[in-house]
């Protein structure tokens, strides 16, 4: 069933869309990520323009991170205090990153600025993620007991804080500039930023795995929500049609990817994520260097 999207200007299947928006709600809901890295890469390879993949998308990650929260939420396995700290860094970073993403598309550079923002950016922390994973992984078979430091440099900074939830007693700055990148990726990229928000939470913030997934979903809601908002009103690229479809199937699959996810150990996810984010961008890279089949094409002016 062919549906025509007014924003994109190009028809797509509508249970093409349903089917993607739902995938990628389960992975919001096993990995606490939005998505966003898997789903709007999608979106570019069915013929959808990144300018409105990136503006939609963030549509859809907030249907699918709230769903997936709210189950989180039920559990106790949110921090809501580091969550309200990682946000006011993700709201900064948003409106810096919508305000870099206009200039750019008046410039006409936006579509490749964001597929080499994804290559490098998939790349370097899926690469990092999958060795992690696999080490963690042999030393469990080796039965040494993962371990979680407790101490390193961030324990030396000032303006500490008590995250209860988390266990931990350390300096707002190293969240604060967390929140700040992933808000500017989600500007920039169309991403929730769990891709690299969840490992940083993890390793340089030393939050446990269980209490990572519920804090990255609370915080990607309110920027991408955020993010959605600045695209629409200042680019007019948010495709309503192509976000609702995304979100319908998002909404539902982050219910069943949150029960799944319980049932899995946390350094099986971490290598599910890596594997995943490593295809994403080794297609992205293909794409970027291969011959296109039409060499040219013909474009509004200014528009996507």
């Amino acid at each position: 069933m062919q549906i025509y999207l007014p924003i994109a200007e190009v028809s797509v299947n509508a249970f093409l869309l349903l089917g993607l928006g739902g995938m990628v709600g389960i992975l919001s809901g096993m990995f606490g990520v939005g998505g966003g890295f898997l789903m709007t890469p999608l979106l570019f390879f069915i013929g959808i323009p990144p300018a409105v993949a990136v503006a939609t998308e963030a549509n859809q990650i907030v249907a699918s991170s709230f769903s997936g929260v709210l189950a989180h939420l039920k559990r106790k396995t949110v921090d809501l205090r580091m969550g309200g700290v990682l946000l006011i860094g993700g709201l900064v970073g948003a409106a810096l990153g919508v305000v870099l993403f206009n200039y750019l598309k008046a410039l006409g550079q936006v579509d490749l600025l964001v597929k080499l923002c994804y290559v490098l950016f998939l790349g370097v922390i899926g690469g990092l993620m999958f060795m992690e994973s696999l080490n963690a992984i042999r030393k469990t078979k080796r039965g040494v007991a993962p371990t979680r430091k407790k101490h390193n440099w961030i324990h030396k900074l000032p303006f500490k804080m008590r995250f209860r939830v988390s266990g931990l007693y350390i300096s707002v700055i190293p969240p604060l500039l967390v929140g700040l990148l992933v808000g500017i990726l989600a500007a920039i990229m169309g991403v929730g930023g769990g891709f690299i928000m969840v490992p940083a939470m993890i390793y340089l913030l030393g939050m446990p795995t269980k209490v990572v997934v519920g804090t990255s979903l609370f915080q990607i809601i309110f920027v991408t929500a955020f993010t959605t908002m600045l695209h629409a009103t200042t680019n007019f690229t948010v495709d309503i049609v192509l976000a609702v479809l995304l979100l319908i199937g998002g909404v539902v699959g982050a219910q069943i990817g949150t029960r799944i996810g319980v049932k899995m150990k946390a350094e099986q996810l971490r290598i599910l994520l890596a594997v995943m984010v490593l295809a994403v961008c080794g297609k992205l890279a293909f794409d970027l260097l291969v011959t296109p089949s039409e060499l040219y094409n013909v474009a509004a002016a200014g528009g996507h």
